[in-house]
């Protein structure tokens, strides 16, 4: 009884431990993006340009809004670039992404987290 007890203490450290390091990174990445002359961040709407914002902050964008996977879809959002500066609703890059099958409710969540200048 008392190891289970210590091992269930244990796993909870752990997973609070894991949370904390999550959001610090989170923060990590926003404050970067803030502090970015070239970020191109839209602070009204929280998206991050498809075309000029770094790597880290499109994962951040991508994680914010709930991506799986948010590493691998910043690198095929960069992979694609430049996207026209009036296809405001990403059509060329929703495309490109459909190639990789992640799922209608995946890409949107993707386009949600981004712009176009």
């Amino acid at each position: 009884m008392r190891s289970a007890k210590l091992t269930l203490a244990l796993v909870s450290i752990a997973a609070s431990a894991s949370l904390v390091a999550c959001g610090g990174s989170s923060s990590d990445g926003a404050s970067d993006t803030a502090a970015s002359p070239a970020a191109a961040t839209n602070g009204k709407t929280g998206k991050v340009s498809a075309n000029n914002a770094a790597e880290n902050e499109i994962t951040a964008a991508l994680q914010a809004a709930g991506v799986s996977n948010p590493d691998r879809w910043a690198k095929e959002v960069m992979e694609n670039r430049p996207y026209a500066a009036d296809d405001t609703k990403l059509s060329s890059l929703r495309k490109n992404l459909a190639k990789q099958k992640p799922g209608q409710k995946t890409i949107d969540k993707i386009i949600s987290a981004l712009t176009v200048p």
